[in-house]
């Protein structure tokens, strides 16, 4: 995906994949070098690997809906390249492809330019850097004001 569109659709409400097996709709945060961050209200955020997104709609007669607030401070694992969002993503709960029918779900224990690893129940996954359409993590907007408010509450009862 062309790098210029992307950068001038941040922030506005997109489709990605629209006649796909998986499409997901949600706030386009950030377009990066090779990749670019969405958050959407089922998934949370997900980082989409460029060169694997075969669309992108951006207006439609109706309008995309999207009913979710995001808030001005609110903060996501970045990075300026894909690997190294993999490497800030080490140690969590992630999904890999998420929708598609080479999902993978599990802890991300290591990556590199060629693969990442995944800790998933007895398993471990081995799986081609290349190949990874997308990646999200547990962070959806609900879970993360929640932590703000228990944060804020913390530091005031002291």
């Amino acid at each position: 995906m062309n790098n210029e569109i992307l950068r001038s659709l941040v922030g506005k409400v997109v489709k990605v994949n629209c006649s796909g097996d998986d499409p997901r709709v949600g706030q386009l945060l950030a377009a990066e070098e090779d990749y670019f961050v969405l958050l959407t209200k089922e998934d949370g955020v997900l980082y989409y690997k460029g060169h694997h997104v075969k669309s992108l709609t951006d207006k439609t007669k109706k309008g995309l809906e999207f009913d979710l607030l995001n808030p001005k401070d609110y903060m996501y694992t970045g990075g300026k390249v894909f690997t190294e969002v993999l490497n800030n993503l080490k140690y969590k709960w992630v999904t890999i492809n998420q929708g598609g029918y080479e999902k993978y779900e599990g802890v991300l224990d290591d990556c590199n330019d060629d693969y990442v690893t995944i800790i998933s129940n007895e398993e471990v996954v081995r799986a081609s850097t290349f190949h990874i359409k997308n990646i999200g993590y547990d962070l959806k907007i609900e879970e993360w004001e929640k932590e703000k408010k228990e944060e804020t509450e913390k530091t005031e009862s002291k």
